[in-house]
């Protein structure tokens, strides 16, 4: 399950794809028509700038801006960053130790082909193919 966690910096990622033109953005902006508490967005926005996904500067006219290109940026980065790997089960995260049932577990296809669709979803997925939707159905995830 995805958290409220990465669901938000998704939405933060995208309002700022969304108003790039306007430069850097504040954060109070972004917390006020995403409606989310601007402290919460304030921990998701640190982690959005350690990963290099935005940049902030402080003072009259800051605020976050993207660092690159909203077509440069998959979902599926955005969500590993903040979640942690999205893999179904422990054995398949990387960097897992071996698992000694991998060879005679029955259901490691199951799980390894729901992962890869997983995987092939959001990691097809760029930001920019969300711009401009959901508008009207802004308050749901």
């Amino acid at each position: 399950m995805i958290s409220t966690k990465g669901r938000y910096a998704l939405r933060v990622m995208l309002d700022l794809a969304e108003h790039e033109s306007a430069g850097f953005i504040p954060l109070k902006d972004v917390a006020e028509r995403q409606e989310i508490s601007k402290k919460y967005l304030e921990i998701i926005v640190r982690e959005l700038v350690a990963a290099n996904f935005v940049v902030g500067i402080s003072g009259k006219g800051g605020g976050y801006r993207l660092c690159r290109s909203a077509e440069d940026y998959t979902v599926g980065e955005i969500l590993e960053r903040m979640e942690g790997t999205l893999a179904t089960v422990a054995c398949l995260s990387a960097g897992a130790p071996l698992c000694p049932r991998t060879g005679s577990c029955e259901t490691l296809p199951l799980w390894a082909e729901y992962d890869k669709l997983t995987h092939d979803f959001f990691y097809g997925k760029r930001l920019s193919d969300l711009t401009g939707h959901g508008q009207a159905a802004h308050g749901g995830a």
